[in-house]
């Protein structure tokens, strides 16, 4: 973790008040800045802005909008937590556990629930070494060297293509619609239609697929973006 005086962010998807403000008044004092989301989208938007060490997730939400862990970065711990007076029985946590959530916590409990997510972050540093190298099964981006290779085969990628796959390779798993890929990779102030970075995508497939019209990486979330699929 890092110095005591810097202040983590910490989405909470949420639409319940009471909830949001029980956690501030424990984790705030602790160095953790909670932001409310109050949906999925919301919170998606925030995680991109500045990912979070954990995400937490009202689990009350869930049954008015179903969310599943897939729709989160997989990379972030998630923990789902409940109002206590709306807490579920056993089954519904191990329910939860199974669905791939990492935590499920009645938050009554709010001063272990710190301790558990000061846990997390502990657990975080001690096996997140810095790394200049994302893979993605037979595909590997280098960015110290800035070389990718697929199959241990070396492609030749133009800046823009690198920086799009690397956009990728940075959220395995997540979508990541049009726009957000143009202000991630040219930036939020440059005019540049959505067609252009379909080219892009398209020449990219054309390197790094085996059989670009069948993409096994980059595939088209219809209507939406594009994300980096993950078995």
């Amino acid at each position: 973790m890092s110095s005591s005086t810097s202040v983590l962010l910490l989405p909470l998807i949420s639409r319940e008040q009471p909830l949001a403000d029980n956690l501030i008044r424990v984790l705030k004092p602790n160095g953790y800045n909670l932001i409310v989301a109050p949906t999925l989208s919301h919170a998606l938007t925030e995680i991109r802005r500045v990912p979070p060490a954990v995400i937490l997730l009202d689990r009350t939400l869930m049954t008015k909008e179903p969310i599943r862990r897939n729709q989160l970065p997989l990379t972030i711990p998630v923990i789902v937590v409940s109002p206590f007076e709306q807490s579920g029985g056993p089954d519904d946590g191990i329910a939860d556990l199974d669905a791939g959530f990492d935590l499920v916590f009645p938050s009554a409990h709010y001063r272990e629930l710190l301790a558990h997510i000061r846990a997390m972050l502990r657990r975080r540093t001690m096996t997140s070494a810095p790394s200049s190298v994302l893979r993605a099964e037979g595909l590997v981006m280098d960015i110290a060297r800035h070389e990718v290779t697929v199959g241990g085969t070396l492609v030749e990628l133009t800046p823009k293509e690198f920086r799009i796959l690397h956009q990728f390779l940075l959220t395995p798993g997540l979508v990541l619609s049009r726009q957000d890929l143009l202000n991630r990779v040219w930036g939020e102030d440059y005019a540049l239609e959505e067609h252009a970075l379909d080219v892009h995508i398209h020449s990219l497939r054309q390197k790094i697929e085996a059989d670009p019209s069948r993409p096994m990486f980059i595939v088209t979330i219809r209507g939406i973006g594009y994300k980096l699929q993950t078995p």
